[in-house]
């Protein structure tokens, strides 16, 4: 049903990538992805369809993230790339374009906007309901909860103003413009508006949800359940602070914590958070957040390659591709160059040098892909880590062999003094 419901907007999508790629001219007219009319009409052209119908499957590509448009360029997102090998990048994609309901398919003129945010906000108790009940529901039992849920949201604002004539301790409600708005006509763009992208059916004064729209109310209220029940309670926290209070967690416990903090975002804005906090001084906080990238899946894709550049960051965004294009995670290290694994290598042991244990840091030895400890104290030399020099005298430390000990810590000095 996703892939139905999103097939003109793909089939626009497809065609933008091939004749507005880099250097074949902009796709909109002022910068803020309106369609320019030249587009439109070869768009209409090439695919045989009219210039409204382009337009109305551009927008519909554009909230469903098939495309996206940076200035005058437009350029395919990450759904239409997974479009043939990825049924969940399709059902992202279409619940996107569902949360945006209420932008594909703008409410008729004449009514207070306060009113229409109103009921856009009051929707999803309606949709929940449609989806409890399981089955058609007479529209005027959705016009009478959409009411009560009006009234509850008119009270949680309610604003008392001062009036001078007033006697002491009386106060008068503020005037609400959208308190006397009939709001049958907003339900009734409501529900058409959801019934376009699919996600319910209107007919003979019912409503039922469709499978995929029941689907997606479903995922939405999991979602709430996942992040009001954080078992470590950090989903108020920026990432820096989430990923800390992840630092000892178990792998499976440190991955709910992932998912309920990212639940409780945009994704868009969870993962920069994420890839802002790979990019401190902390290693620990650079591993784990390349494992709540993980988490995050295909949206991700995009953030993770262009950090690529970023020699701090670019060995774990590397595995975290190879990964997600389906390496097993144990042969994923293949496609790291020998220089890219000494320096993970060293970041990695920085990280269990301020956060672990002196035995995990000498376990970590076992780990390097040189096949002795002198070969690897000589890329580990050359790799240039701006931690090498505290890595090696930590290793020194908790080595229990003096002659191993030895031989790092005199690495450690060559290090610190720029020696041969």
């Amino acid at each position: 049903m996703a892939r139905s419901g999103l097939f003109g907007a793909a089939r626009v999508a497809r065609w933008a990538d091939t004749a507005l790629g880099p250097g074949r001219g902009g796709a909109t007219a002022d910068g803020m992805a309106t369609l320019s009319d030249a587009t439109a009409e070869q768009a209409a052209l090439d695919l045989g369809l009219t210039a409204v119908r382009v337009r109305a499957d551009w927008d519909t590509a554009r909230l469903a993230g098939l495309i996206e448009v940076h200035g005058g360029t437009a350029r395919p997102g990450w759904r239409l790339r997974a479009w043939n090998r990825d049924d969940s990048a399709v059902l992202r994609g279409w619940v996107a374009l569902f949360d945006a309901w209420s932008l594909a398919h703008p409410e008729p003129d004449g009514h207070e906007p306060a009113a229409v945010a109103e009921v856009v906000s009051a929707m999803p108790q309606v949709l929940s309901f449609l989806q409890l009940s399981a089955g058609p529901v007479p529209v005027v039992q959705l016009l009478d909860l959409l009411e009560q849920r009006v009234t509850e949201l008119r009270t949680e604002r309610c604003e008392i103003t001062y009036d001078p004539g007033l006697e002491p301790g009386a106060a008068q409600q503020a005037p609400d413009t959208a308190v006397d708005a009939p709001l049958a006509p907003l339900l009734d763009w409501a529900l058409h508006a959801l019934a376009a992208v699919g996600a319910l059916t209107c007919g003979d004064g019912q409503a039922t949800l469709t499978p995929l729209g029941s689907w997606a109310v479903w995922v939405k209220l999991e979602q709430i359940c996942v992040a009001a029940q954080s078992p470590a309670g950090n989903i108020e926290q920026t990432a820096e602070d989430m990923l800390r209070g992840c630092g000892r967690l178990r792998p499976n416990a440190a991955r709910a914590e992932y998912r309920a903090w990212l639940a409780a975002r945009p994704v868009g804005a969870a993962v920069t958070q994420l890839v802002g906090a790979a990019r401190g001084e902390d290693a620990l906080l650079r591993g784990l957040a390349f494992e709540a990238l993980r988490v995050v899946g295909a949206p991700a894709e995009p953030d993770v390659r262009a950090v690529l550049d970023e020699p701090t960051l670019r060995p774990y965004a590397l595995l975290w591709l190879a990964e997600h294009d389906g390496a097993d995670p144990e042969d994923a290290h293949e496609v790291l160059t020998r220089e890219e694994a000494t320096w993970l290598w060293v970041d990695t042991a920085a990280a269990v040098a301020d956060h672990g244990e002196a035995p995990l840091l000498v376990r970590h030895l076992e780990s390097a892909v040189q096949p002795t400890v002198p070969a690897l104290l000589d890329e580990v030399r050359a790799v240039g880590h701006p931690r090498t020099v505290q890595v090696l005298v930590a290793l020194a430390a908790a080595h229990p062999d003096p002659a191993l000990a030895k031989a790092v810590r005199r690495a450690a000095f060559q290090v610190h003094t720029g020696a041969g």
